[in-house]
């Protein structure tokens, strides 16, 4: 392969080095951020030899080359190009800069929100179970674990606004600690807690002057405020930064948090509290007056609108709304509506699954269906429904009538972050609600996919089949070639033990569209990754999070522990072999921590790639959810 030749193409094809904002790889591709996007030429990129497929995503064009090719491609890419290497966290930093100030602040929120996500499941699902074995045991809510449970559960909510000021504050690059004192400070108990205020009469309330007698401000804390939080840890972060720079480091560990805390808290209570706890009030209110127009109207515009908001990648603003609605109310109306237009497109989904006579969809459209129905849509929306129009238009519509019965019934949960079927731990005094309303949107949806959706007919030569009418061979011809078929079947064994998944399912379209390979993808259960045979390893990348092995017989496998784990760096992996080593079938050949790579927001599902399926056939996934490394997954031909 010329591997000057693919760069120089590719650089023609993308409007020039010129165009090139920054470039790095990783284990299988090129990630460019590209000044001028008109400027590429998608498809004759494609028919570069040695392309195995292009597309966009985080604002990067990312060009599929594949395993132990793309690091040489890339070494000439710079080369020819004149650009200094960059980091994936490089490249990161530069498509997220290239995108519109919405999508970044967009992103931003789902930044600070999603680390927080399982602190406010944990207390929801608390409140869910204290209100539950209270109906059953009404005697227990004068009990002492009552009282000590009650404590856990509205923990995180009591203290909303520190636990957002931390992951902020790590967001924006400042001190997390630092982060902490604000958000301490806006809640401190020598303000009036501002769940307080409703109940007292003006006049009662303290008052300070501030800015040299200027104006007075309210001494009242901000509990149960969201925007007031993010927008002054900013500014700490901000100011943290700019004094790191320009105080000398002999006094930067006592001049620059003395500075930084001094000016971010005065400015928050006198200026970003009162001002922006306005602003936020203003959101939740014209949220709260769509969610509650008349019949419903309102939640089922939410609704139908929900799907093409997470297509639009605009969804990350639901977690701050509900987190708002949460910490003012105590019950979050919005989480009803996301459910009824996240299973209204697993409905639609099924219906495909169901309904077409291929295979391939059919494998694709069933677990991406389930998938939805317990809270993640990604696989239905972009592998089944866009794909195929009319279903994500069903799942709209379905969406839309599971939304009336929300606004209808008025339908709340007690926390963030769970839809779908685990969404009844967290809305136990709506349990009858909620069930319609699943109820509705799932039929609704899947009767008009299945009326909508026709599958193209396809007619397809099977020239292998020795047991087709159509091959007239002898009954001594179609014995050898059976022979010869099953000499050549091969087994490819799982790496690691946990759940499989088909690649379809994979939230990553050079896997999903197997551009680097047929293979199969299993859900880790343990940080352990063992030679499924006896062979080599080709290639221990430098991060740790991909393994390219071959075996004996001539099998290459990738194995690519997480989705765009490669931003790790190498954090949390440690290889225990290195590239040329021999491998033995059950050998140990790296260790993750599982934990820590999802706490730090990455999707750890591991695609295993047949990198050479060029040279088969056939390729049979065996029909079981749990595997144990070692155990058979693929049978190819």
């Amino acid at each position: 392969m010329d591997y000057r030749k693919i760069a120089t193409e590719v650089i023609d094809c993308i409007g020039g080095k010129d165009n090139i904002v920054s470039a790095a790889h990783c284990a299988t591709r090129l990630r460019l951020v590209i000044a001028d996007d008109s400027k590429v030429k998608n498809e004759t990129l494609e028919q570069i030899d040695g392309v195995k497929g292009v597309f966009a995503a985080q604002g990067q064009l990312q060009i599929i080359i594949g395993t132990g090719t793309v690091n040489k491609v890339y070494d000439e890419f710079v080369t020819i190009s004149g650009i200094e290497t960059a980091s994936k966290e490089d490249v990161k930093k530069a498509a997220a800069q290239k995108q519109n100030i919405v999508k970044r602040g967009l992103k931003t929120l789902g930044d600070i929100f999603v680390p927080i996500i399982p602190a406010i499941v944990a207390s929801g699902l608390l409140m869910g179970l204290l209100e539950g074995l209270c109906n059953v045991w009404p005697a227990m809510a004068n009990s002492g674990t009552y009282q000590i449970i009650h404590l856990f559960s509205n923990a995180a909510f009591v203290f909303l606004p520190i636990l957002i000021a931390i992951s902020a504050a790590r967001v924006f690059g400042g001190n997390i600690f630092l982060g902490a004192v604000i958000g301490m400070i806006m809640i401190h108990t020598g303000l009036i807690n501002a769940w307080s205020v409703s109940s007292m009469k003006a006049a009662d309330i303290p008052t300070a002057s501030v800015w040299f007698g200027l104006f007075d401000i309210r001494l009242v804390g901000y509990q149960g405020h969201v925007i007031p939080v993010i927008i002054a840890v900013w500014l700490m972060s901000t100011i943290e930064k700019k004094l790191h720079k320009i105080v000398p480091e002999i006094i930067d560990l006592f001049v620059t948090p003395l500075v930084t805390v001094l000016v971010t808290g005065y400015v928050t209570l006198t200026v970003i509290g009162p001002v922006f706890s306005t602003v936020e009030n203003w959101v939740l209110s014209g949220a709260e007056t769509l969610i509650t127009l008349p019949l419903g109207i309102g939640s089922a515009l939410a609704a139908a609108f929900y799907a093409p908001t997470v297509v639009a990648g605009l969804h990350h603003m639901y977690n701050a709304l509900e987190a708002g609605l949460l910490s003012k109310n105590g019950v979050n109306t919005w989480m009803p509506i996301a459910t009824a237009a996240n299973v209204a497109q697993g409905a639609a989904a099924l219906a495909v699954a169901i309904k077409t006579k291929n295979m391939k969809t059919k494998a694709m459209a069933l677990p991406a269906s389930l998938s939805a129905f317990l809270g993640i849509t990604e696989p239905a929306i972009f592998g089944v429904n866009i794909r195929y129009g009319t279903p994500f238009i069903a799942g709209c519509i379905g969406g839309a009538a599971g939304g009336l019965v929300a606004g209808l019934l008025h339908i709340g949960a007690s926390a963030y972050g769970i839809t779908g079927f685990f969404g009844f731990l967290i809305t136990t005094g709506y349990t009858a609600q909620y069930a319609l309303l699943i109820v509705i949107s799932s039929s609704i949806a899947f009767a008009i996919s299945w009326t909508l959706y026709k599958e193209k007919s396809t007619q397809v030569e099977n020239t292998n089949d020795v047991n087709s009418p159509n091959n007239e061979i002898t009954s001594s011809e179609a014995s050898n070639k059976v022979e010869a078929k099953q000499r050549s079947e091969k087994t490819i064994n799982s790496p690691m033990n946990g759940t499989l998944f088909n690649l379809s399912e994979v939230n990553d379209e050079s896997f999903s569209k197997e551009m680097l390979g047929k293979g199969f993808a299993i859900l880790p259960e343990e940080g352990k990754v063992y030679a499924p045979f006896d062979g080599t390893a080709d290639m221990v990348f430098e991060t740790g999070h991909a393994l390219g092995i071959s075996s004996e017989t001539g099998e290459e496998i990738l194995i690519h522990v997480g989705l765009d784990t490669v931003n790790l760096e190498g954090k949390y992996y440690t290889p225990k072999v290195n590239s040329g080593d021999s491998i033995k079938k059950g050998q140990l050949l790296l260790e993750f921590d599982l934990e820590k790579i999802k706490e730090a927001g990455y999707d750890v599902i591991t695609p295993v790639i047949l990198t050479n399926s060029d040279n088969y056939e056939t390729f049979v996934i065996e029909e079981k959810k749990s595997v144990k490394a070692g155990e058979k997954v693929m049978v190819v031909a």
